[in-house]
């Protein structure tokens, strides 16, 4: 698959400014089970202690607990991948359409998804050569490019504070402290 130039990928950034800043939705679900394979799941659970039942996140370099889950936008995916089917090698667990920005999801904003509670943590979420490889140079510079950071592009880092289960098609909203408790 031939890869986006910067101008191309930049001519996309009006609709990827479109994403709901509220109520927005799991487009996809992905399971890691191994490195390098990817499971398309249509329903996940999501663990306080484990993140997305059967993905190894724990396996990915320093194992803390606010990188448990990885959410990106899917307008972007959609953009950067061309193909539904490859955004999976994207590397990430949920892909939404929600605006990730910092103005719209700031650190520690909780986020209802099906039964499931996630709350944004401070980790920066950047490229790797894996999405080089898979999408190109231009789109990791994009998305580490100062509005590609300020809006997420290449995604955020979430832990899960109330397990769940999760759809795809499931609604993803934002909650306040007082609008859920932890069960």
């Amino acid at each position: 698959m031939r890869h986006l130039t910067t101008e191309e990928i930049e001519a996309g950034l009006d609709e990827i400014r479109q994403s709901p800043k509220d109520n927005g939705i799991l487009e996809l679900i992905v399971a890691r089970p191994k490195p390098d394979e990817r499971e398309v799941l249509v329903m996940g659970e999501l663990d306080v202690a484990d993140g997305l039942k059967g993905d190894t996140w724990k396996t990915y370099g320093t194992v803390r607990a606010d990188a448990q889950i990885t959410l990106m936008n899917s307008r972007c995916v959609a953009l950067l991948a061309q193909d539904e089917n490859r955004w999976k090698l994207a590397g990430d667990q949920l892909f939404v359409d929600l605006d990730l920005s910092d103005e719209n999801l700031p650190v520690g904003t909780k986020l209802e998804i099906g039964s499931a509670i996630l709350e944004t943590t401070a980790l920066p979420h950047n490229g790797c050569k894996k999405f080089v490889e898979r999408f190109g140079m231009d789109a990791m510079k994009f998305v580490n490019s100062p509005v590609g950071k300020q809006l997420h592009l290449r995604g955020i880092y979430a832990k899960v504070i109330q397990s769940g289960t999760i759809n795809k098609g499931d609604l993803v909203k934002k909650v306040n402290a007082g609008n859920f408790e932890i069960s």
